[in-house]
Order: structure tokens, then C-alpha cells, then sequence
């Protein structure tokens, strides 16, 4: 076990600001663990995990599903969200309902109430992975928080400004961390460092994040 998951029952429940509006719930996905690993796995099951192309023409280092009514792809062609998942043909999987109560929940505890979520973005990341700083707005309107899950391997997580070249914070998150942002910090850029490969009990050498939105 690694040593930021000795003291996981002590930080449960413990909430950081990182902006106005901008929270991390300490371990607060931990209670819905075994219900949220199976549902993951069915979801990979439909829709298997892919490296993306951007648009720009560069494989991304993280794979990435979708589920939910709405899914985010990039090609050769753009970001945007579709009802099917381009490689199967196929509607996204259904939201599982635990991911759903999950991110209400998490959203109400940050002080965003009736969030429904009609997409997720389920991210990969293998040890040396790492996503660039960038903004989530690829969404219908920008009134909904965004509410994201980090398990297994930890990460470390850039919080920036409204502007790319305002310098981001650094901020641990570990297996059970969800953060929620919305409000005035709702279009912040955001990123996460290259992963370490310091394997988790659970998951091992890899790190998985969910974001949910409202996307449509």
C-alpha cells in the first residue's frame, strides 16, 4: 500500500478549496468503490478504452471512453460530443447509476445542487501519461459544474487561471479524491503532470478519471 493511502480514512470527508468555487473532496468516492470498479469494467466492456487523434494530428498519451447520452471525441476534424461512440457505431453505454448518484452528490457537497450529468468522460492513464493545461468548453453552456473522479495511481493536478499562461497550482489528488468546479473558476484551465508508476493495490500501474458534465 502506498503511503498516501495510510492516512485515507482520516482526510475522508475533508474539503479543500482551490478556488471560490473550485473544491477537492477528499476521498469521497471511497464509499461507492465497489460499486463503481464493476461499473467501470461494463462500461470498457461496450466501449473499449482508445488513444484519440487531436486535431492537430498528435495520439493522445491517455485512452478514453465515454458513457452517458453524450460522449467528447477528438479527430482530425475537431473536440466535440456525440450520441455514438465513433468506433463501434453504437450509443455510449448508459450512465451507470452509481456514477450518476456519485457525481450529484459530490456536486451538492461543493454547494452546486440538481447537477445532472448527461455525460462522462472516462480517462486512462498509463505511468508517463499526463494531459496539458486546457479548458472544458466544449459543453452547450457553461452553468453546470464539472465534477472529477481520480482512483488508483495518484496524480498531480494543474489548476490554473482564465488564461493559459496564468500559472497553475499544483495540487496531489489520490485514489477517492473528486474535484468540483463551476461558478466564477467554471472555465479555469486545467491539466494533470506526467503520471508515476508507483502501482496502487487496487488498480496497479495505472491511474482512472471520470469527469462528469452537462453537456448538452
Amino acid at each position: 500500500m502506498g503511503t498516501h493511502d495510510l492516512f485515507a480514512e482520516e482526510e475522508q470527508g475533508r474539503r479543500d478549496a482551490i478556488g471560490p468555487c473550485a473544491f477537492i473532496l477528499r476521498r469521497f468516492a471511497l464509499p461507492y468503490m465497489e460499486a463503481l470498479l464493476p461499473a467501470v469494467a461494463d462500461v470498457e466492456r461496450q466501449s473499449p478504452f482508445r488513444r484519440m487523434i487531436t486535431p492537430s494530428g498528435h495520439t493522445m498519451s491517455v485512452a478514453l471512453t465515454n458513457c452517458g447520452a453524450l460522449g467528447w471525441v477528438t479527430d482530425r476534424s475537431g473536440y466535440r460530443y456525440t450520441r455514438d461512440d465513433p468506433e463501434t457505431g453504437r450509443p455510449w453505454p448508459a450512465m451507470p447509476e452509481v456514477f450518476a448518484c456519485l457525481a450529484r452528490k459530490a456536486a451538492a457537497e461543493a454547494g452546486f445542487d440538481a447537477f445532472e450529468p448527461d455525460a462522462c468522460l472516462l480517462n486512462l492513464y498509463p505511468p508517463g501519461a499526463r494531459m496539458s493545461l486546457h479548458q472544458d468548453k466544449d459543453e452547450a453552456d457553461f452553468s453546470a459544474p464539472i465534477v472529477s473522479v481520480s482512483l488508483g495511481m495518484a496524480a498531480t493536478f494543474l489548476f490554473g487561471g482564465r488564461r493559459r499562461s496564468d500559472k497553475p497550482v499544483k495540487v496531489p489528488l489520490y485514489h477517492g479524491d473528486v474535484v468540483v468546479w463551476g461558478g466564477e473558476d467554471r472555465l479555469r484551465y486545467h491539466g494533470v503532470m506526467p503520471i508515476k508508476d508507483d502501482p496502487h493495490p487496487l488498480l496497479g500501474s495505472k491511474r482512472i478519471n471520470f469527469t462528469f458534465r452537462k453537456a448538452g
